[in-house]
């Protein structure tokens, strides 16, 4: 699974799930540089969440790699609802109870007029399904740090609470074994990019 790449410095801090953000000109220009390191990974397939900094990301990496990028909307990342381009102090403040809620993962939480925790936590085990159901060696997903996070706590049987343990930077790879319906992390938020790129 691959983050997307470096969307606009000032969103950096805040709750950006489902607000349909472009690349930043830097975020573009380290997406094309992405595709050397992937192209190791051999993929067969090339998923993608279906917003624009998701896109972006896959479709640079794709011309690189001869690849078209197929649109799966269950990478989508969360909807924070009314939360979405807040930081976590704003909220914490202006809704200390519903944050509460939100840090014990309560399975009816959902964001104020935003997602449920349960209905992106099924989301997570459909994609997850599907995506271990692909031949190949190897299936790359173009999608966000939600949703890697809460495919690692699946597919190494971790409680979604524990989602908060793992730090997934923009633009890099993490990559998961899957054997059945479990799975062993290899790697987590390589940057694909040698020092100086």
């Amino acid at each position: 699974m691959l983050r997307h790449a470096e969307t606009a410095a000032q969103y950096s801090g805040c709750l950006i799930g489902s607000t349909d953000l472009p690349l930043a000109p830097e975020g573009r220009w380290k997406a094309s540089l992405l595709a050397p390191r992937l192209a190791g990974e051999r993929p067969s397939r090339l998923y993608c969440s279906p917003l624009l900094r998701a896109r972006e990301t896959a479709e640079r990496v794709g011309e690189s790699l001869g690849m078209t990028p197929v649109i799966d909307l269950d990478l989508r990342e969360i909807d924070f609802g009314r939360w979405e381009g807040m930081t976590f102090d704003t909220i914490r403040a202006s809704d200390p109870d519903a944050v509460a809620r939100w840090a014990r993962l309560e399975p009816d939480f959902a964001f104020p007029g935003g997602e449920s925790v349960e209905i992106f936590l099924a989301r997570i085990r459909r994609v997850a399904k599907r995506l271990a159901e692909c031949e190949g060696p190897s299936v790359l997903a173009v999608t966000h740090a939600g949703v890697i996070r809460a495919m690692i706590c699946h597919l190494l049987g971790l409680s979604p609470r524990q989602y908060v343990l793992f730090d997934v930077k923009p633009a890099s790879l993490t990559k998961i074994a899957v054997y059945g319906d479990s799975g062993v992390l290899s790697c987590l938020s390589d940057p694909c990019l040698a020092e100086g790129e």
